[in-house]
């Protein structure tokens, strides 16, 4: 159920997403980025660390490929890794919430 919702978040969002994917790629990451601050305060036990580290890990591949983007098409991958490691992050959120 884990990776069904995990994907069924990232349908969602990239779904959601317009035209604008190249202008923002920074604010795309920055909500990751609140989002696992949000996760690591909410106090990560063994099931949760896993969804974290996999969160931090593409949010970084998500400004690695936004720096080096050339084409709107390099943008739209940061956009898509943004949002994947969100959803990772607001899971780990979901399941550590009582």
């Amino acid at each position: 159920m884990t990776t069904l919702a995990v994907t069924l978040a990232v349908a969602l969002l990239a779904a959601s997403t317009g035209t604008a994917w190249a202008f923002n790629c920074p604010v795309v990451i920055k909500q990751a980025d609140d989002l696992i601050k949000k996760a690591e305060a909410s106090k990560p036990n063994a099931e949760t660390r896993p969804l974290i580290d996999e969160a931090k890990k593409l949010v970084g591949e998500a400004r690695a490929h936004h720096e080096s983007a050339k084409t709107k098409k390099d943008h739209g991958d940061a956009v898509r890794k943004a949002k994947t490691a969100a959803a990772y992050a607001e899971e780990a959120i979901v399941l550590a919430t009582p």
